[in-house]
């Protein structure tokens, strides 16, 4: 973990449940800061909160720094911000480098590695696990793809918000591991899901039943953060069920690529749409269970 970071000049772009208190961190950790946000009272919100900047464009706020981070929703929204004349690539000096942690496609971190290489730029993509709560407590874990130099100089600020970061490899690799991540959380949640609606139609006491599992083979952060919620029927909070989705259409169409099967992701996604349509697109990914306990 990187220690006693140098001061540098930073963007954030993109204030949304992670971004707004990743950029905090970064203050916290005395780096200057600049944020740009769609909804500039949001951005103006935060500079008031945390001492920074804005800048009424991405490029307007890029544009002294030596690394821009960004963080929105998906493919287009990473391109919206990243080009055009308005765009943080036309804003950023020669040597900058732009950290995208938005959960996208490994296509386009590679296609906007491409494009900063030849503006003479560096670019990694850095999607982040560990949701609000890694965010707000700058405990997230995070994977790293791109040009080994380039890591190497950005690293220690990411550190700023992070437990664990790791470089995974080319342009592209992030956001690879981050799929593995949400494929592995998609099984994982299905499993807890049936497990919880079993114990409630055996009688058993649920928090019980949590109690002593969770200290044995079944342990996983989600039966230790969601599994009560579940029982109770909660869901409104957390990794809204539209993102999910999101992130598994990616990891299909990536395996539509690459030959890998995903039967139990595949199917899990289809959970999510029925989920959908009963009105939980807002809601926690935890809100599979609901699909049992009301058929």
């Amino acid at each position: 973990m990187a220690t006693n970071t140098e001061a540098k000049n930073v963007a954030f772009l993109g204030l949304g449940v992670m971004g707004y208190p990743m950029a905090g961190h970064l203050v916290k950790k005395g780096h200057k800061v600049t944020v740009y946000n769609r909804n500039a009272e949001k951005a103006r919100q935060w500079a008031a909160e945390h001492g920074g900047a804005t800048g009424a464009t991405p490029r307007e706020a890029a544009k002294d720094a030596d690394i821009v981070f960004a963080c929105v929703g998906a493919d287009k929204d990473l391109r919206a911000i990243a080009y055009g004349d308005h765009g943080a690539f036309a804003g950023m000096k020669k040597g900058a480098i732009f950290v995208d942690h938005t959960t996208a496609s490994a296509d386009v971190a590679r296609e906007l590695d491409d494009t900063a290489k030849k503006l003479g730029l560096g670019f990694l993509d850095a999607p982040v696990s560990g949701g609000q709560a890694g965010a707000v407590n700058g405990q997230l874990t995070i994977m790293v793809g791109g040009d080994a130099t380039t890591y190497a100089k950005a690293e220690p600020v990411i550190w700023s918000f992070a437990k664990a970061v790791t470089h995974m490899g080319d342009a592209g690799m992030g956001q690879l591991t981050k799929m593995v991540n949400q494929i592995c959380i998609a099984g994982v949640l299905q499993g807890l899901a049936e497990g919880m609606n079993f114990a409630q139609r055996a009688g058993l006491d649920g928090e019980k039943v949590l109690a002593v599992i969770s200290k044995g083979a079944a342990q996983s952060w989600q039966m230790e953060n969601r599994g009560k919620t579940m029982l109770k029927g909660e869901f409104n909070f957390g990794f809204a069920v539209d993102w999910m989705r999101k992130d598994l259409g990616l990891c299909l169409a990536e395996s539509n690529r690459n030959g890998a099967l995903l039967p139990l992701t595949a199917l899990v996604d289809q959970f999510y749409s029925h989920v959908q349509k009963r009105g939980g697109n807002r809601w926690d990914t935890s809100s599979l269970i609901q699909l049992l306990q009301k058929t």
